[in-house]
């Protein structure tokens, strides 16, 4: 497995995964209207340019066969000495062969040679992935409402490591 940076010219790769995930991510957590609108406003190629114009920085894991099988995105001090991972997300079939933890070893590579202190992020309530992270040892430090329009919300756990 490889683990490449992306330039702005490959964010479609992210929008391509990120529709094939979310939907059975989120099948059972959201409805397939919210599910469209979060994609759309998250996800469309103006979007990812956007969170990368504002420092975020994104990795495809990459299979030997030059299959692209997920991304991260994370961004250094998004609070002071702590950095936040604002998308981690492998394709449904490839989950449990250790490219989730893969990729977040990445990030804490890089969040320890920047000196920062924390790797956070959030996760919904009811999405199964938290127990994947607590595994990586993220431990719950508050929750969180983010009204996202439409009447939407994100219900989420704050989830951090310290470094």
């Amino acid at each position: 497995m490889n683990i490449v940076a992306i330039e702005k010219d490959q964010l479609s790769i992210v929008k391509d995964l990120a529709y094939a995930i979310w939907p059975v991510a989120y099948a059972e957590i959201l409805s397939q209207e919210q599910l469209e609108y979060m994609l759309s406003m998250f996800y469309s190629e103006e979007a990812l340019a956007a969170q990368l114009e504002k420092g975020h920085v994104f990795y495809l894991v990459q299979n030997n066969s030059g299959d692209y099988l997920g991304f991260v995105s994370y961004e250094l001090n998004c609070e002071p000495d702590k950095t936040k991972i604002h998308k981690i997300y492998v394709l449904p079939e490839t989950q449990g062969l250790g490219l989730g933890k893969l990729l977040f070893e990445k990030v804490k590579e890089e969040a320890l040679k920047a000196n920062q202190k924390a790797i956070f992020l959030n996760v919904n309530k009811y999405n199964q992935a938290k127990f994947f992270y607590e595994k990586l040892g993220l431990k719950i430090v508050k929750e969180e409402v983010i009204d996202i329009g439409r009447n939407y919300v994100m219900d989420d756990y704050v989830m951090e490591l310290a470094l």
